[in-house]
């Protein structure tokens, strides 16, 4: 099989690969034939067996797996030495992140030249004062190959911190005690914790969450006390919902937050008297999601009662039950409202409008409402690090396909803007060398659909052989927001065009846009992204064979489908912790996180749902057909897609396609679904991954 080599139009043969690759034997999973019946169906599934964990050869599998893919890539080491080398050159090593004020203390994180990990700091009554390092995660992380330790919570006296901390990948969190005063770890320790922690304002208390050691479903509130035993607040008996933990800006009440995907319940707890037992602010409705914040004398509460997008309701705080809650900002139709900050004389809301984030401003004093907005045609924006309840200044971030991240401290009043930090792109970037436009395609079904690209200034759009990356998620709700990279200026100044199509499924275009992309029509993302593409080629941008797409988690998902729709129209496909086994993880309520799924793709429990969830899932529908080149990557400790599904997938396509392409299933045997933990360390799949892809095209430097 041929295809298109350098951009002087040469070509080469795939059994060339393989054959400079050192003649490399894909292995070939057994098939042990396993039955599954439902609904008076029955699959055989002959890779089932790969969900055995301890089983040696499921071991062996996965290391022929990687040993494989490391020979098929062997000629690429060093392209890949090269692209890791550029993407760390760009980082500054010796920096640090602008501070927030909380009580009197600036605190931040800062990196050290050569370091992997975080140095969590502070500073006393002034951001020029002396620093006083809290925590160094570089000496946890010390002979560990995976560590993730996140922003300590601080102890409301700000004398001690706790921290949570974990080595596994799994998600399953320790919590240290350490003084701040002595710099000692306390012995006391909380072991397999969901790493979600709150304290209370006696300093004695800390509120934590436990997740069911099977499921991984987040169900239990402790609260831990020193030298007490640890004693249950709340017990989440709902299997489709999971519980969480924050406390409000104005540090009175702890909330605890029950959720499911299309329903919402807080408890609440009085920050001053811990020991209380917890009181609902608004039983759980069918359908009724809301979020609540507290501003003093009222609550805000962000709800989809009868608003589609969300609106804003107030209710007295001795009166919480939705019968009092009275609308403040009434829904709108072509603005979703994604979240409410809530200051002592002002609200912020972070809404969503035509495909673009901005902040509505209200202050509780009255007047007129006030937007901030920005002016480049794709980019992202959120809040930042907001602790002081009594300001008149938002922190928020900023970052686009052509702007680092930035910091702007913006003054309510006014709406003026204070560029604070701009993140420093090594290796003589300059934005001006990039264009960023927003495109809207239109989809088969007559959506329009926005699209972000990003590319270098010069490129010849016409020329039907750009290289291009195809990029999406596309679940859940959860927007692609056009966001800066520093790692994929490897690829534009390489000559790719960056493609980021908002497909349905997210929430860009509102709630309707979700929606649309969910449960029996959960094929139109799997469309959008296609058509997409296809846009990309018919209007002169590239052509099919220059086309290569990547996606994560549920966008693995979305990887997996699309390889089974238009395999085609992708010269590769990576595929990174890809959800391909639909139907058998969702009937299967002992796999993690199974359960609480179900408002997403439907219980398949149900043979509608059941029926359409197989007519789409990646593995159940593999053919003896002719797939793309196939970069599958997945961590054996991964709590949100487990390692099988992707290693099944791969042994499947392996024995049914009938084409020469490459087929690499790369299994990192140390972390789960973040992949590596280290700033640096996390790069080097990055460069394999585009190592991967210029190797196809033909690109060698």
């Amino acid at each position: 099989m041929k295809y298109p080599g350098r951009p002087g139009g040469d070509s080469f043969n795939f059994m060339e690969i393989n054959d400079f690759a050192g003649a490399a034997v894909p292995p070939k999973a057994k098939k042990v034939p396993f039955r599954l019946e439902k609904h008076g169906a029955t699959r055989v599934d002959d890779y089932y067996w790969l969900k055995e964990r301890k089983d040696p050869e499921v071991a062996a599998y996965l290391k022929a797996e990687n040993d494989y893919a490391d020979a098929a890539l062997k000629h690429t080491v060093p392209l890949q030495e090269k692209l890791f080398t550029e993407m760390k050159g760009r980082v500054k090593q010796d920096d640090s992140t602008v501070p927030f004020k909380y009580g009197d203390y600036y605190y931040y994180k800062t990196f050290k030249a050569g370091k992997e990990y975080p140095v969590y700091a502070r500073r006393n009554g002034s951001p020029e004062a002396a620093e006083e390092v809290i925590l160094d995660v570089n000496g946890l992380a010390e002979g560990k190959a995976f560590c993730q330790v996140a922003f300590p919570a601080i102890r409301p006296d700000h004398k001690m911190i706790a921290y949570a901390m974990d080595t596994g990948g799994r998600r399953f969190f320790d919590i240290y005690f350490k003084d701040l005063e002595t710099g000692r770890t306390s012995p006391d320790k909380i072991e397999k914790t969901a790493g979600s922690m709150v304290w209370a304002n006696d300093n004695s208390t800390l509120f934590y969450v436990k997740q069911d050691p099977e499921t991984l479903r987040w169900d239990r509130v402790l609260a831990h006390e020193f030298g007490g035993k640890d004693r249950e607040v709340y017990f989440e008996p709902d299997e489709t919902f999971e519980a969480d933990l924050s406390k409000s800006g104005t540090d009175r009440f702890i909330f605890i937050k029950s959720a499911a995907t299309l329903s919402t319940e807080y408890r609440l707890i009085n920050a001053d008297r811990p020991s209380d037992p917890p009181v609902v602010f608004q039983a759980r409705t069918p359908k009724l999601e809301y979020d609540v914040a507290d501003g003093g004398d009222r609550f805000f509460v962000l709800n989809n009662d009868n608003a589609r997008n969300f609106k804003v309701s107030v209710c007295p705080a001795s009166s919480t039950a939705m019968s009092s809650w009275s609308d403040l900002v009434p829904h709108r139709e072509d603005t979703l409202v994604e979240y409410v900050e809530v200051f002592e004389g002002w609200l912020a809301l972070k809404e969503c409008n035509n495909a673009l984030g901005r902040f509505h401003l209200f202050s509780r004093a009255g007047g007129p409402d006030s937007y901030i907005d920005f002016d480049e045609p794709a980019y992202m924006t959120d809040l930042g690090e907001n602790y002081e309840y009594r300001t008149d200044v938002l922190r928020v971030t900023y970052n686009s396909l052509t702007t680092p991240d930035s910091i702007y401290d913006v003054d309510m009043k006014t709406g003026a803007k204070k560029l604070m930090k701009r993140r420093e792109v090594l290796g003589g970037f300059r934005p001006e060398d990039y264009r960023e436009e927003r495109l809207w395609i239109t989809a088969r079904d007559g959506e329009k659909i926005p699209v972000s690209i990003v590319y270098q200034k010069g490129l010849d759009l016409k020329s039907g052989r750009n290289p291009v990356y195809v990029y999406s998620y596309g679940s859940y709700g959860y927007s692609t927001d056009p966001h800066f990279s520093a790692a994929r200026l490897s690829l534009l100044n390489r000559g790719f065009i960056y493609v980021m199509p908002h497909i349905r499924g997210g929430s860009e275009l509102g709630r309707r846009w979700y929606e649309d992309g969910r449960l029996l029509k959960k094929k139109n993302t799997f469309y959008d992204f296609i058509d997409a593409t296809r846009y990309m080629a018919e209007h002169g941008y590239t052509s099919p064979g220059h086309i290569y797409a990547e996606g994560g988690s549920a966008g693995g998902l979305l990887m997996g489908a699309v390889s089974n729709m238009a395999p085609d129209l992708y010269k590769g496909i990576i595929a990174d912790v890809p959800f391909v086994d639909v139907v058998t993880t969702m009937l299967d309520p002992d796999i993690p996180l199974t359960t609480g799924e179900y408002d997403e793709w439907g219980n398949p429990n149900a043979k509608g749902y059941y029926d359409y969830m197989l007519s789409y899932s990646p593995y159940d529908n593999v053919e003896r057909k002719a797939y793309p080149n196939l970069l599958i990557t997945t961590g054996l400790n991964d709590s949100q897609v487990q390692y099988w599904e992707p290693a099944k997938w791969a042994a499947k396509l392996r024995d049914m396609k009938t084409d020469k392409n490459l087929l690499l299933l790369k299994t990192d045997m140390d972390t789960g679904h973040g992949g590596r933990s280290g700033r640096f360390e996390s790069m080097k799949l990055t460069a394999l991954e585009y190592a991967f892809v210029l190797d196809l095209e033909g690109i060698k430097e």
